[in-house]
């Protein structure tokens, strides 16, 4: 076990000491608590480093570590009633995105995650980059508002869609650029159509934009070219969302002979397609189809391309790459939000991807991404026969699992819950009624194969506590 997980485990200790402490009592010396608790010297500094931040203890050079005063919780709550009126309607709506059910347990078992697990990021190289690109002369300078300009190549050439560095603004991460092409490609009340089910955060981003979310269903083979016509037609919608390459959640793939289609049907309705290609780089082994974008011939598509879920949370670098004037349009949000993006991340973004490690990383990533999503898969219809895959995906993050008639998703979730593993209920995926109980289980966010395969055995145990349907 490391040092940093030991001082975790030796503070939680120390909070139980502290509860029978009074204020000012002093506790054991370094010295006695390396001997009673039989950990580093290193460990005792950072644990008492901890509970120095959260104001549980106060240090005294050459005197010892003291219980801190404890704040008197105060008398009267403040009066925000006012606030209510004051803030009229709710446009932005994060209900989808968060976790009613608040913070899981330690021991929670994770389930519901949408990025890798530390052990499977690639934090060294990611370490190292970081640091190189914060030593550079001129690394803590101003870049360019689209980003720095090398960076912006290397995401072009990435696409194979004959774009250039100039049709490129580098976002932090993909949320924001998806932020910023939904204010820039359509106005306050427009509709936007979007795949049934799609990814939360797109719903979230659309609303706080004012957008009005239309779902076009979507088959095995994808988003569906006919239906997506006639949304187009009832609708007068000039903007769709979607995701053609590793649907999230479903894993679907958009066909061939619809990538072509889909495309033209939004260009005969005058509208953009915005491309959401976030499992570029999340492959299973095959190669995944080439972006939308790279067949676009009038600036139709708008495309979106992150580092974030292939390297760890908080690489915040994405790319939104567009023709015509929607780009000027995307920079003029960006000077408005944040003017740029800090240059130490670009710098680090840029060396990580043109390293020999990033391909390397990328191809034990699909590799070990490939065994997991297999072992979920059959412990799974091991423990749980009646709940149904329809498909492995070949790439990304997750299952998508429908459950059986009388299961209810959220019903489902709480008492996974209980017992100390956590899905996503599938309902949070759609823009209108779901048309049956589904959830989403990721196969990323787990420490291991074994975590997996006892993360299904408590999903078995939850779903044996739900009471008989009839």
């Amino acid at each position: 076990m490391s040092d940093d997980s030991t001082s975790v485990e030796l503070a939680n200790a120390l909070r139980a000491t502290l509860a029978g402490l009074s204020p000012g009592d002093r506790l054991p010396s370094s010295r006695e608590l390396v001997r009673l608790h039989r950990v580093s010297p290193l460990t005792v500094s950072r644990a008492i480093a901890r509970l120095t931040a959260e104001g549980a203890v106060v240090t005294r050079p050459g005197s010892g570590t003291f219980v801190a005063p404890r704040t008197a919780a105060r008398r009267e709550a403040a009066d925000t009633a006012w606030q209510t009126v004051a803030l009229t309607d709710r446009t932005v709506d994060t209900r989808s995105l968060t976790d009613a059910l608040g913070p899981p347990t330690p021991s929670t078992i994770a389930l519901d995650g949408g990025y890798l697990h530390r052990s499977l990021q690639p934090t060294g190289m990611l370490g190292a980059a970081l640091a190189r690109a914060a030593r550079r002369p001129g690394g803590w300078d101003r870049t360019p508002t689209s980003g720095l300009a090398e960076l912006r190549a290397v995401f072009a050439a990435a696409t194979g869609a004959g774009v250039t560095g100039d049709d490129v603004l580098i976002t932090s991460g993909g949320q924001s650029g998806l932020s910023m092409a939904f204010r820039a490609v359509a106005g306050p009340g427009s509709p936007v159509l979007v795949e049934s089910p799609t990814y939360p955060g797109a719903l979230a981003a659309a609303l706080a934009a004012g957008l009005r979310p239309i779902p076009v269903p979507i088959d095995d083979d994808g988003l569906r070219p006919d239906l997506l016509a006639e949304a187009f037609a009832m609708t007068g919608a000039r903007v769709l969302y979607c995701q053609p390459t590793v649907h999230n959640p479903t894993g679907a793939v958009l066909a061939p002979e619809r990538r072509r289609q889909v495309v033209d049907v939004a260009r005969a309705a005058g509208a953009f397609v915005v491309e959401d290609d976030f499992a570029r780089y999340l492959g299973h082994g095959a190669a995944l189809p080439r972006p939308l974008l790279a067949d676009d011939r009038d600036g139709t598509v708008v495309y979106l391309t992150s580092l974030t879920k292939p390297a760890a949370p908080s690489l915040r670098i994405a790319a939104v790459i567009a023709r015509g004037p929607v780009m000027e349009r995307m920079r003029a949000v960006r000077h408005v939000d944040d003017f740029f993006i800090a240059r130490p991340l670009q710098e680090a973004a840029l060396e990580v991807l043109n390293s020999p490690s990033w391909e390397r990383h990328t191809r034990a990533l699909g590799t070990a991404l490939r065994a997991r999503c297999a072992t979920l898969a059959a412990a799974l219809a091991r423990e749980l026969p009646d709940w149904t895959v329809d498909r492995l995906p070949s790439g990304g993050l997750h299952l998508w699992v429908r459950l059986p008639a009388g299961l209810g998703d959220l019903d489902t979730v709480r008492a996974a819950r209980t017992h100390e593993v956590a899905v996503s209920e599938g309902r949070r995926f759609f823009a209108a009624e779901p048309p049956a109980a589904f959830l989403r289980v990721a196969f990323g966010a787990a420490a291991d194969e074994d975590e997996l395969i006892r993360g299904a055995r408590r999903l078995k145990a939850a779903a044996a506590a739900l009471p008989a349907s009839g």
